[in-house]
């Protein structure tokens, strides 16, 4: 599929149902997921964005080179953005990476410092929403986002492969 930000159907997850019965009636859900292979390595990101009135923005793209962390904060920073043009409100965002959730959410002296440019880019964005959490989840209640991470792994490598062919 060419087009990352596609609206395709597909199965619901254990977060979504949670999601479709928020009783806020503006709440706005993400997911995000990023891999790197090896990792580091090649970097692709996935993300998830659903708003009450059924929105849907699906995020798989191809992310450059980095480590695991790089990736999950690409995906972060992706869904952010997309909330913003969105005018998201009352969003609640879930990451399997505890790396990513734990450096935003922590103090700022607990900051990694590899990080600190994702970490600031990720908070300027998180500012520009008025009512927004990031929380953990495990990898199992992040299919989605990881099936879209995984699908712009496997486009990237068919851009890889085509370009060798040529």
């Amino acid at each position: 599929m060419n087009d990352p930000l596609s609206t395709e159907s597909h199965t619901t997850t254990e977060p979504q149902r949670k999601a479709r019965h928020s009783t806020h009636p503006t709440a706005w859900h993400a997911w995000f997921d990023g891999s790197a292979r090896p990792n580091p390595g090649r970097c692709a990101i996935g993300a998830l964005l659903k708003g009450p009135q059924g929105e849907l923005v699906e995020i798989a793209l191809p992310a450059g080179y980095g480590n695991s962390s790089d990736a999950e904060y690409r995906a972060l920073i992706a869904v952010l953005q997309a909330a913003v043009e969105c005018s998201a409100e009352s969003l609640t965002i879930y990451g399997d990476s505890l790396v990513v959730v734990d450096d935003v959410n922590g103090p700022d002296h607990a900051a990694a410092a590899v990080l600190r440019d994702y970490r600031a880019t990720a908070r300027a964005l998180l500012a520009q929403l008025s009512d927004v959490s990031l929380r953990w989840v495990p990898r199992h209640r992040n299919l989605e986002a990881d099936a879209l991470s995984q699908r712009a792994a496997l486009l990237a490598q068919e851009e890889i492969d085509d370009s060798i062919i040529e």
